[in-house]
């Protein structure tokens, strides 16, 4: 079968179209065959080495869905033949791959494979930043930084669905357009404003309850300006580089602050917040509250220019790579 191979970190040229052998899934494991996979910012975090990988050479992608070819020992809950979506386990740039049963979920005959591929990292991103690091209710004023992005257009839609008043940023006046179409009552173009001072202007000097921050570098530590009193300041990416360190008296000085970096991964750590979670995902994109815009359709041979885009910040909702 045909997969992606990492042999060294580097540009998107490292990512290699090779023939490779796949074996029979393990105990607690399912095989499945992709038939579209989710492209994320944490891929570039992979190959290009700020995240480390366990060996070399590796298959990068962290979701997608497909059907179920195989099982392992001990799965009771998949059998050959089943719709399926997973999420958090490295190696899915592939046609075919093994997957620990523990990260997979059903995929609702209404969600075609390409929305189960988007929106499983993505998705599940939102669902803990909105349901479970900050939980955001009615009468919430929340920003989200890159609300064009793959994650800001699932959150600012979901957040408005909760009955938040959303202000998003974007960098471009399409950007904004299409973040505007999604959910925010506000949208600041960053690229020609001071973002702060205007959510200051939005919000009447009161700020806002919570902001979700996947650009990093770029928008700190202007994005604690944003906050009201007792605020949280909410980082899950870096999209414009790492926040560099600083005091944690800042956060007393800016208005007795919370902020919080969380990680995914940990969320997933128990099967049945996996399920959990993933449920409550599927049931506000089944009911329409929250559309899963895939913007862009690609061959998985063609994923080095893929992530040339998404570096670039030339991408808008979500790619997915068709194997």
């Amino acid at each position: 079968m045909k997969a992606i191979r990492v042999h060294h970190h580097g540009e998107p040229d490292v990512l290699t179209y090779e023939d490779v052998d796949i074996d029979q899934p393990g105990p607690g494991e399912v095989r499945v065959r992709n038939r579209a996979v989710g492209l994320n910012f944490v891929d570039i975090y992979f190959r290009t080495g700020e995240y480390a990988p366990p060996a070399f050479p590796f298959t990068p992608g962290n979701e997608g869905a497909g059907e179920i070819v195989a099982v392992g020992e001990w799965v009771s809950d998949f059998a050959p033949g089943d719709r399926v979506a997973y999420v958090e386990t490295l190696g899915a740039y592939a046609e075919e791959r093994i997957v620990p049963a523990h990260f997979v979920v059903h995929l609702p005959d209404a969600i075609d494979f390409e929305t189960g591929a988007a929106m499983m990292l993505k998705g599940l991103t939102a669902q803990y930043l909105l349901r479970r690091t900050f939980r955001v209710e009615a009468g919430h004023t929340i920003l989200v930084h890159a609300a064009a992005g793959g994650v800001g257009l699932i959150l600012t839609q979901w957040a408005k669905h909760l009955g938040a008043t959303v202000i998003g940023t974007a960098g471009s006046p399409e950007k904004a357009d299409l973040a505007r179409a999604n959910g925010c009552d506000h949208i600041i173009d960053y690229s020609r404003e001071d973002f702060a001072a205007r959510v200051k202007e939005i919000t009447n000097g009161e700020g806002c309850h919570v902001v979700y921050d996947g650009v990093g570098k770029a928008t700190f530590p202007a994005s604690l300006d944003c906050l009201r009193p007792f605020g949280t300041f909410v980082s899950f990416g870096t999209a414009s580089g790492s926040i560099p360190p600083f005091d944690i008296m800042l956060l007393m000085q800016k208005g007795s602050l919370f902020a919080t970096w969380q990680l995914l991964f940990h969320h997933l750590a128990k099967r049945e917040d996996v399920v959990a979670m993933s449920d409550e995902l599927f049931s506000v994109v089944l009911s329409g509250a929250v559309k899963i815009p895939v913007h862009t359709r690609m061959p998985l041979a063609e994923v080095a220019e893929a992530h040339r885009r998404l570096e670039a910040r030339q991408t808008t909702g979500a790619t997915v790579l068709l194997p």
